[in-house]
């Protein structure tokens, strides 16, 4: 039962003020008290807290605490997990920290997180995107909202997770995650262009053809081929290993998901160019890294894109595209060759099939409909 009472008082300036106390007793039996300046207010509040103690829904710290609360408790939970090495990398302790104090903070910070309404997180996505904020980057500032209020959830600091279901959409094809891979004109341009350029004076060659073809044949992510040893490498049975990763701050890691281990298998032609690369290389063992920079260490993909990769495309004169697009010329070859979905996704180390749908689905030959028709009218009429 909450009580509504009036109280009046006469401040130390001789001043007199007067305000409307809730008075509340949770399931816990712990006494609570809060203080408007209208009793509208507080009856607001009232009907609000009796709903939530009924449904065993209440949380007091919700009334008091902030969504900038909650960011600071699930950044300090990540950082912690950093320090520990429990699966949160630098890379990805950046970018969280950086999407939620620059675009959720500044317009939901001082928001109490018992205020904090579906609607109110609807009115900041569209708010983003009328500020020109990509889809893409929406998505992901939004989705690791919903996690840190997941976190605050599992804290008892509020109840619910008012950002759980919601969706960040856009016109028809806009941010759509379907992948167009390079041509394979575009990447013979590439290689050509690789071929003809001359090698930076360094004893260490760059093998910058072999990491180009590399690439787009075994469909590894930049951190995972940056990672890769030599003894990942099978060169008589022509596999490829995949169990770590390494990041732009030189933080190795596991793979991305569990099911980021994994075994490729490697064609004739790539086996062959790797044997005569370990006998050129000055870094042949096998702890030492199949791809390395100048002085053998990993190869840090910034310095990469900027000083090899960028270059290259300008000189081949193709569209600009990321080094990660061969990655998904890798996989359109793997579906071109007749693979099934399910053995893309394992190959491609996708951590769930929706995943491999949603971005390569549409590159699967498929039946035509009348075709399909077909088929299902002579099953169902057959004599």
């Amino acid at each position: 039962m909450a009580t509504i009472t009036k109280r009046r008082w006469t401040t130390s300036k001789g001043e007199d003020r007067e305000a409307w106390t809730l008075a509340y007793t949770d399931r816990q039996g712990k006494r609570h008290k809060e203080q408007f300046a209208k009793k509208r207010e507080a009856e607001t509040r009232r009907v609000e807290v009796e709903g939530q103690i009924s449904k065993g829904a209440f949380r007091a710290e919700a009334a008091k605490k902030t969504v900038k609360d909650a960011i600071d408790a699930y950044i300090k939970h990540l950082e912690r997990r950093h320090e520990k090495g429990e699966q949160v990398t630098t890379m990805y302790l950046r970018n969280t920290t950086g999407q939620l104090r620059g675009h959720i903070q500044p317009e939901l910070g001082d928001k109490k997180l018992s205020e904090l309404t579906a609607r109110g997180v609807t009115d900041l996505i569209y708010k983003l995107k009328d500020n020109g904020i990509g889809l893409p980057t929406i998505r992901r500032a939004v989705g690791t909202l919903s996690r840190a209020l997941q976190f605050a959830v599992g804290q008892d600091m509020v109840a619910g997770n008012p950002v759980k279901g919601i969706r960040v959409t856009g016109r028809r094809g806009e941010g759509s995650e379907k992948v167009v891979p390079p041509t394979k004109k575009e990447l013979a341009d590439i290689q050509k262009a690789a071929k003809e350029q001359p090698e930076r004076r360094s004893k260490q060659p760059t093998g910058l053809l072999l990491r180009i073809q590399f690439a787009a044949a075994a469909g590894l992510r930049a951190s995972e081929q940056w990672a890769l040893l030599w003894r990942h490498i099978d060169l008589d049975t022509a596999v490829v290993t995949i169990e770590t990763r390494v990041d732009g701050f030189g933080n190795f890691d596991t793979t991305k998901s569990l099911a980021g281990t994994r075994t490729i298998p490697l064609g004739k032609t790539i086996v062959a160019a790797l044997k005569e690369w370990r006998e050129e290389t000055r870094y042949g063992k096998d702890e030492d890294f199949v791809f390395p920079d100048a002085r053998g260490g990993f190869t840090r993909h910034t310095n990469f894109m900027k000083r090899e990769w960028k270059p290259l495309i300008k000189s081949a004169k193709v569209k600009d595209i990321g080094w990660h697009a061969l990655r998904h010329f890798a996989i359109s070859t793997w579906i071109e060759a007749g693979l099934q979905p399910k053995a893309v996704q394992t190959l491609a180390g996708h951590s769930t099939f929706q995943i491999t749908m949603s971005r390569y689905g549409h590159l699967f030959p498929s039946d035509d409909h009348s075709t399909a028709m077909d088929k299902i009218a002579a099953a169902l009429y057959a004599k």
